[in-house]
């Protein structure tokens, strides 16, 4: 049975993926412009939304975190170093190690904007298909002059496909090794060293077989414009968003 993937678009009638990909677009960026800007009552305020969001989409939160541990070790990372590194009163110390009041409180909010940021991502990932953040690309920049609109889309589609394949292929080569006993390996270093080069190799592998089927069907940037329909639904989320960053800026 194939691993949940994080980052790959899920069909479902939940909230998020019934709005307008420009819409959902102007939202997620104001949101994570309020969560890196505001204080605590909009983290929390911002984190009721997206334990919201994360709950309409109805998918199963252990092997979700599971797929993540990545993340969750670089907050730790963050939060220990704040901790350690900030000046104030000691409330802890470990080994010569002093961890400051400050500094606690300012690693729990640097991590907890980071979180709020990845899970906002997430959940557009898993509610967009890279079709229309294609579309919605090539919308956003057809004003512009002198911007190839069509093929700066097409290059956000891609990454977006390949960004589940990656993670895909990553669980693949990982299973691989340790179905080879890779676990008896204790240098972490020679671990990641072991893990990157075939993942590499099979990334490359898959965009060149991605170009060679793209050539072979004669694909050019002269495609049919995207067509949008927005509804009520989108002018209100994005009336909540708006006004949460307008919150972020005065509370």
């Amino acid at each position: 049975m194939g691993r949940v993937n994080a980052f790959a678009y899920v069909a479902s009638d939940a909230f998020p993926n019934g709005l307008d990909v420009r819409y959902k677009l102007f939202c997620m960026s104001f949101m994570g412009i309020a969560t890196l800007q505001g204080g605590l009552l909009v983290l929390a305020l911002n984190s009721a939304i997206v334990l919201g969001l994360t709950a309409s989409l109805k998918f199963k939160p252990l092997p979700f975190l599971t797929q993540l541990k990545p993340f969750f070790l670089l907050l730790t990372l963050v939060f220990v170093s704040q901790s350690i590194t900030t000046p104030g009163q000691t409330v802890m110390e470990v080994w010569g190690i002093t961890a400051t009041r400050p500094g606690i409180i300012a690693g729990a909010f640097i991590s907890w904007r980071f979180l709020i940021v990845m899970i906002l991502g997430i959940v557009f990932s898993k509610s967009t298909k890279p079709s229309q953040v294609k579309g919605a690309v090539q919308w956003f920049l057809k004003p512009i002059p002198l911007v190839p609109q069509a093929r700066v889309a097409v290059m956000v589609s891609l990454f977006l496909r390949f960004l589940p394949l990656i993670v895909k292929q990553a669980s693949e080569v990982s299973q691989a090794q340790q179905a080879r006993c890779s676990a008896l390996q204790k240098n972490p270093f020679k671990r990641t060293i072991n893990l990157s080069i075939p993942l590499l190799k099979k990334t490359f592998q898959s965009a060149d077989q991605l170009a060679i089927a793209m050539a072979a069907r004669c694909y050019n940037d002269d495609r049919t414009d995207p067509v949008f329909f927005s509804s009520s639904y989108d002018t209100k989320a994005l009336g909540v968003c708006l006004f949460v960053l307008g919150l972020s800026f005065l509370a």
